[in-house]
């Protein structure tokens, strides 16, 4: 009965830190009342943490039986041995799908269509670990078992193959690192870094001072 008890009280304290972690990223939400009748994100998470509960407890089948069903109802497939921390933010959603053996630290926030999945060639750990404050656009893949950084973001549709740093940014296909410390950045998919055009812009100066320093010899050799 104590263990019961403890599951439904960490149950009730994780579906309040949801609602008030859309609440406060989801300028659509209107009520908690509104979030818990009408956000599939929401259904979907609560139904990982109950099916979660019965994985760790030893009911796996009925485990995977309350995720099937909640993929069903939602377009969002969540592992029962998924661990995730509180907070989670599905936006949208429909997509999703996160893997056995993914973590997902606190008050991070996934797009629709995102992927949290191994590559078929790990056994044991198989799937990403987020930290916390992490965003992942839409659609994008975090393949592998490695680390996503405390306040990183993925692109929309990166394809992430390798560990990304704290407060960096990752980008295309595959995704490479945009380092972006000690820049506060509001949580969106949209005022992210190229590093495509980064790159051209710093070969461009290099070609300018170069034009500058054949100018300085030639006018030397006059």
């Amino acid at each position: 009965m104590d263990k019961i008890v403890k599951y439904a009280l960490t149950l009730y304290k994780n579906m309040q830190a949801e609602l008030s972690s859309i609440r406060a990223r989801d300028p659509a939400a209107d009520s908690n009342a509104e979030i818990a009748l009408l956000y599939s994100g929401y259904h979907a998470v609560l139904a990982y943490r109950i099916a979660h509960i019965l994985h760790i407890s030893g009911y796996k089948v009925a485990a995977r039986l309350v995720s099937q069903t909640a993929k069903f109802f939602t377009g969002i497939e969540i592992h029962p041995g998924a661990k995730i921390g509180k907070g989670l933010f599905i936006d949208h959603g429909t997509g999703v799908v996160i893997g056995e053996t993914a973590e997902i630290g606190d008050n991070c926030t996934l797009y629709q269509g995102v992927t949290l999945g191994g590559t078929g060639k790990d056994i044991g750990k198989r799937h990403p670990t987020l930290g916390n404050n992490v965003m992942v656009g839409a659609g994008a893949k975090i393949l592998g078992p490695f680390k996503v950084g405390d306040n990183a973001k993925i692109a929309a549709n990166a394809v992430v193959l390798s560990e990304v740093p704290s407060d960096s940014t990752a980008v295309g296909i595959p995704a490479r690192i945009v380092k972006r410390r000690n820049i506060k950045c509001d949580l969106d998919q949209v005022h992210i870094p190229d590093p495509v055009s980064q790159e051209l812009c710093r070969l461009n100066h290099q070609i300018e001072l170069l034009e500058k320093r054949m100018n300085q010899l030639q006018n030397n050799g006059k």
